[in-house]
């Protein structure tokens, strides 16, 4: 359990998007925590991942919450300023590998962040490692895309797909991962961009089984050659 006297790991990553559920090599301990001050967003296109450079799908990815209301404004029906994630320490022995290996897995678009990790200790919010890192998509880099309508980027997720697999499953993983972080732990932009997704799964699997039966219903009233 995080104490008082914890004391910060020589390299501690902090995981908010696909780290939460595909965490990095040679971690030999974590633990949920959260950041306050930040918003975390599918506000980042993937050109490499969950799309391609023709048709980029949307990450996550986390943002200074002031500069996100400088983007969205009174837009952005979501006010909440923590982000839920996991801190991974990893094995100093490893530690210039994870590096090169993080730095590779989050090149489009991100930048390390030294951060404080927050936990709820005793029923109270305290730091519980600091001067942890993260990498942060700043609304600077090309891969930024800022805030986008809630129905627009829920179809934009459903029907993207890269490298990775669909643009849709990253979502998915990531919103149950979160779930199951903490009791305190809950994202609202998640879980209403999750809804939507899922109502377009019903809907095209609906549109599915009409098309399969005016099918059926076609070669039914065919004539027999």
């Amino acid at each position: 359990m995080p104490s008082d006297d914890l004391k910060t790991p020589r390299f501690t990553v902090f995981g908010y998007g696909s780290l939460i559920f595909k965490p990095p090599p040679h971690v030999i301990s974590q633990v949920p925590g959260f950041l306050k001050g930040y918003v975390r967003r599918f506000a980042q296109s993937s050109h490499d991942h969950r799309g391609t450079p023709e048709n980029p799908g949307r990450v996550v990815t986390l943002i200074h919450k002031e500069d996100w209301d400088a983007f969205a404004g009174a837009t952005d029906p979501f006010p909440e300023n923590i982000v839920w994630g996991i801190a991974y320490t990893i094995d100093p022995v490893y530690e210039t590998e994870v590096r090169e290996y993080l730095d590779h897995r989050e090149k489009d678009g991100y930048t390390m962040e030294t951060i404080d990790i927050w936990g709820v200790v005793d029923g109270e919010e305290k730091v519980i490692l600091p001067g942890a890192h993260c990498y942060v998509g700043r609304s600077d880099n090309p891969s930024f895309v800022g805030f986008e309508p809630i129905e627009g980027l829920a179809y934009h997720i459903w029907k993207s797909e890269g490298p990775s697999g669909r643009n849709k499953d990253y979502l998915y993983n990531l919103s149950k991962a979160i779930r199951k972080l903490a009791p305190e732990s809950h994202d609202e932009h998640l879980a209403a961009l999750e809804l939507r997704i899922r109502r377009l799964d019903e809907e095209a699997e609906e549109e599915g089984k009409k098309d399969g039966e005016l099918e059926l219903g076609g070669l039914s009233n065919g004539v027999a050659h």
